[in-house]
């Protein structure tokens, strides 16, 4: 490949210190018109373009924000030789592309507004929760916003030693992060006294493991709005079901052959959800004439539902805002005393519970 052209080929063409090329490109209202654009002509003959990278460097930075994904389709076991590789959907009639959290893509969208509004450059990455690859992300960034994973607390709290590290709906225990989380508990409770109150449901099970903080809190929510109401409160869910994994839905399954449904199902996430619909629909069990289902984030698909998806809605975008905020605050101290902030949610009522359509 040529050689790209650097800023001192432009020194030499324009016949000025590389610094006025330098405050050219930066702060041209420290350089002479006719001097910036004699540089500007030199840069157009040459192609140069500024580098951010070896500005960066030059002060210990990189100009850029990060944004961490697990994906569990990366992480599932796969057949084949290439074990890294996601399944292809055609090979693999059971992969499902709902096992991928699709309320991170609008957590991402409030992160990427906020970068732009910003100036901010952004690195978005995805992998299996290892350590390796979280702390290669974690080294060409100045920041980084993470999901919740399998990965190690003491990679994330050697990472948050170096740099901000904002954690989405993860638990507490890594030291030095910041958080960013919402209401799991008070939604679902809110929720809960909706089916109980409004359409008089006094049997309800809930759907989803506990592997996660947010549905762990979400049970939590159920068990409170139960024992405030007087209803029986189980133990555990009623079907521990997890996307990511085949045999789903054992449980519900037995239930409908039985036709022994509770009259609600409340799911720990809209992705659950609908799932749950399509499991109905495929029993040809009517909602929410027979059951009611409802979910949890406010993902778009849940609007496009049939029936519509009652869930409690999660501000993700500004939950992704939020998060390029305190990165920037403390960019250049990354162990200050960490930032940590719950958002409110709100019970969207639409037609799986039983409300109009909305």
């Amino acid at each position: 490949m040529p050689r790209r052209p650097t800023v001192y080929d432009v020194a030499e063409r324009a016949g000025v210190s590389i610094a006025t090329v330098s405050f050219t490109f930066r702060q041209p209202e420290r350089v002479r018109e006719s001097t910036r654009a004699a540089v500007l002509v030199a840069a157009q003959e040459l192609g140069y373009v500024p580098s951010a990278s070896a500005r960066g460097l030059a002060h210990g930075r990189t100009g850029a924000l990060g944004l961490y994904s697990f994906d569990l389709l990366l992480a599932a076991p796969q057949q084949g030789s290439d074990a890294a590789a996601p399944a292809d959907d055609a090979d693999d009639p059971d992969a499902d592309p709902r096992a991928f959290p699709l309320y991170v893509d609008e957590v991402q969208r409030g992160f990427e507004l906020e970068c732009w509004q910003r100036g901010q450059a952004l690195l978005l990455s995805s992998g299996s929760g290892s350590g390796a690859s979280v702390t290669d992300i974690a080294g060409r960034v100045d920041g980084l916003g993470l999901f919740p994973g399998p990965t190690h607390v003491e990679t994330l709290e050697q990472v948050a030693r170096r740099i901000p590290v904002v954690a989405f709906s993860m638990r507490p225990e890594p030291r030095g992060l910041h958080h960013v989380t919402v209401d799991n508990r008070g939604g679902v409770r809110e929720l809960v006294e909706h089916l109980v109150r409004d359409h008089g449901v006094r049997d309800l099970g809930f759907v989803g493991r506990l592997t996660t903080p947010d549905y762990a809190d979400r049970f939590a929510g159920f068990a409170d709005a139960l024992a405030s109401l007087g209803l029986p409160v189980p133990a555990e869910p009623l079907d521990p079901t997890d996307l990511a994994e085949r045999g789903r839905f054992a449980v519900l399954t037995d239930l409908v052959a039985a036709d022994r449904l509770p009259r609600a199902l409340v799911c720990a996430s809209d992705q659950l959800a609908l799932a749950v619909l399509d499991l109905l629909a495929a029993h040809d069990v009517p909602v929410p004439d027979r059951v009611a289902v409802t979910g949890f984030d406010g993902i778009l698909a849940g609007r496009l539902a049939r029936p519509t998806l009652t869930t409690v809605r999660q501000p993700m975008a500004a939950m992704g805002r939020l998060a390029v905020q305190v990165l920037v605050r403390h960019a250049h101290a990354p162990a200050e005393e960490p930032e940590s902030h719950r958002l409110p949610v709100r019970v969207v009522r639409r037609e799986s519970c039983g409300c109009p359509a909305g």
